[in-house]
């Protein structure tokens, strides 16, 4: 029964191999491996080979080997982008800027004169919650491209970014496949975030695999040990964050363009939580600007923290405890709008 089990599931994966769309020479490899595991299963071999080769099948036939999103190059919209989402730092702004218009004229040749341009791989660096994270996702939503962030926080092995063999029980592919696959593009930006905090016993395979993900020359043919077929990196927009580069090889620096991110003084973040933050938690919680009065007086109260501070997570972290404490208010009926001053500020932080 378990073999008649397994022939009929060799002939559904034929079936979603063939109405697939697949680079060709990968679909003749499948159509092997199938065959052989058919043959083998036919002999008494290993159920566990199936199972494999099931999943194998899986994440080659959902792979967007053909797919890509139309870029949008746009300066004018890039710039208002850039000030919706960023308050101040008008030199990373800047430099943002001059790195778009690269792109677009990168991208205009390409279509005129056929010629393939690599884009500047940007290294931000700098404190937590500075804004590193959040450029990034301006920067792909100025593209129009889609986002994936890969964490490098505890990276202990190279094969978790070039994947587990095959012949591996463990086998899957790395973390670069499984972004591309979550975006289903061929060109989205991928966030390499924290490259400084990988395990120092895994530092210089990690680097390694990372000289070949940066360089234009290799990562058109990169190869995941699990999907074992050359996937075309070349036109992934790589963007890398640190907190500092000391940990970061030299080889893979000298592919990197650093833009240090400043610290914010208490003036610019009384700003962004008035502006940017309050708003967009509101938002989130279905609230409006009605409900919750927070007296001028009280901002610096709420940005001013116990210690040094150079980023916005702690006051960012204020903010929700406050919206979260006010929407428990409104729900549970003790009124609709509330106002926090001096007396009641205890009450909410």
């Amino acid at each position: 029964m378990d073999n008649q089990k397994s022939l009929s599931e060799i002939e559904k994966l034929k079936s979603i191999l063939q109405s697939n769309s697949l680079p060709a020479n990968l679909q003749e490899k499948a159509f092997q491996q199938i065959e052989r595991i058919s043959l083998t299963l036919k002999y008494g071999g290993n159920l566990s080979q199936l199972d494999i080769t099931t999943k194998y099948i899986d994440w080659i036939t959902n792979f967007p080997w053909f797919k890509k999103t139309e870029d949008i190059l746009d300066i004018k919209r890039a710039k208002e982008i850039l000030d919706k989402n960023h308050h101040g730092l008008e030199k990373i702004k800047k430099r943002i800027l001059e790195y778009i218009a690269s792109l677009i004229l990168q991208k205009q040749q390409e279509k005129t004169q056929r010629i393939i341009h690599h884009a500047p791989i940007i290294l931000f660096v700098g404190l937590a919650g500075t804004g590193k994270t959040t450029f990034a996702l301006s920067i792909a939503e100025v593209l129009g491209k889609k986002f994936v962030r890969i964490p490098f926080g505890g990276l202990s092995s190279a094969l978790d970014l070039r994947g587990q063999s095959k012949t591996s029980p463990e086998a899957e592919p790395g973390m670069i496949i499984k972004a591309i696959r979550r975006a289903n593009s061929l060109n989205p930006v991928i966030l390499l975030d924290e490259l400084d905090r990988v395990t120092p016993e895994a530092r210089s395979a990690i680097m390694g695999v990372l000289i070949e993900l940066l360089d234009p020359g290799q990562n058109s043919s990169f190869i995941d040990y699990f999907i074992d077929y050359p996937v075309n990196l070349s036109q992934v927009l790589f963007v890398a964050t640190a907190n500092n580069t000391n940990n970061i090889s030299t080889a893979v620096l000298d592919r990197l363009e650093i833009i240090q991110m400043p610290s914010y003084t208490d003036e610019e973040k009384i700003v962004i939580a008035k502006n940017y933050i309050l708003p967009r938690l509101l938002k989130d919680t279905g609230l409006n600007m009605e409900n919750i009065k927070i007296e001028d007086n009280i901002w610096y109260k709420i940005v001013r923290p116990l210690g040094f501070d150079p980023g916005i997570r702690s006051v960012e972290r204020k903010i929700e405890e406050i919206v979260r404490k006010i929407s428990y208010k409104i729900v549970s009926g003790q009124g609709r709008t509330f106002v926090i001053n001096d007396n009641s500020l205890r009450e909410y932080i």
